[in-house]
């Protein structure tokens, strides 16, 4: 029986994908716990679904989910939505942050249903460059204008209850970067349990998807999220 489900979609990902992966395979072997890790490729244009489809042969843990077109919140979801595990984290192949599992997975088991370890958590040590740090408290700062969020960040890493979330992922209706974010304010508007922790994290590669190309996207998918949760509820 598979206890633990990692999801981590990847996207032009061929330079660090095959040494992250193993590395956190490795991490992953040491914690304890049975473990599957879903890589959810979506429309790479470089060698990442061929790297990838060549580790989930030699890793029995790794199974690789493929989409046809980049889109960071349909393969999160298709990735929740595949996994075999009760309790499921959302990771990223640039943080594979095991002390957040550690930290994370207690909370679940004494009752919490999502966890989010948040880049703006007064704790967290995010050393990431400037403009990306801006960003995201951009994009927060919005949320809370808007549909009055009241946590410091929704695009951290995430462990879950997989049958508590699932009423709330069929809810959500918006996709790329900002599925995550309704994912969150969703959760807990439907009042569930969730907790926020601090995160240490670094830039080792440049965004695989240009800040500045993303935003006027994201402004488009936080107007229909904002529309889809304020006015249809």
């Amino acid at each position: 029986m598979i206890e633990l489900s990692v999801v981590i979609p990847v996207y032009n990902e061929a330079p660090i994908l095959e040494a992250a992966l193993r590395l956190l395979h490795g991490r992953l072997r040491a914690l304890g716990p049975s473990f599957e890790i879903l890589l959810a490729e979506n429309g790479s244009r470089d060698d990442t679904a061929g790297i990838a489809a060549r580790l989930s042969h030699e890793l029995p843990e790794v199974r690789l989910l493929r989409g046809p077109e980049p889109n960071y919140g349909r393969a999160l979801r298709a990735g929740i939505l595949e996994a075999r595990g009760e309790i499921v984290v959302c990771d990223e192949i640039d943080i594979g942050d095991v002390d957040f599992y550690k930290r994370a997975l207690p909370l679940l088991t004494a009752g919490a249903d999502l966890v989010v370890g948040s880049k703006r958590h007064p704790e967290s040590a995010d050393r990431r460059p400037w403009i990306r740090r801006r960003g995201t408290a951009a994009i927060n700062g919005l949320l809370r204008v808007a549909l009055g969020f009241r946590g410091s960040d929704t695009h951290g890493l995430k462990a879950l209850r997989r049958t508590a979330l699932l009423p709330v992922i069929d809810a959500c209706t918006v996709e790329h970067d900002l599925f995550a974010s309704e994912l969150v304010i969703r959760a807990a508007r439907m009042g569930l349990d969730v907790r926020e922790i601090p995160l240490t994290l670094a830039e080792i590669r440049p965004p695989s998807v240009g800040l500045w190309r993303r935003v006027p996207r994201v402004l488009r998918d936080v107007a229909r999220l904002v529309y889809a949760i304020r006015v249809r509820g």
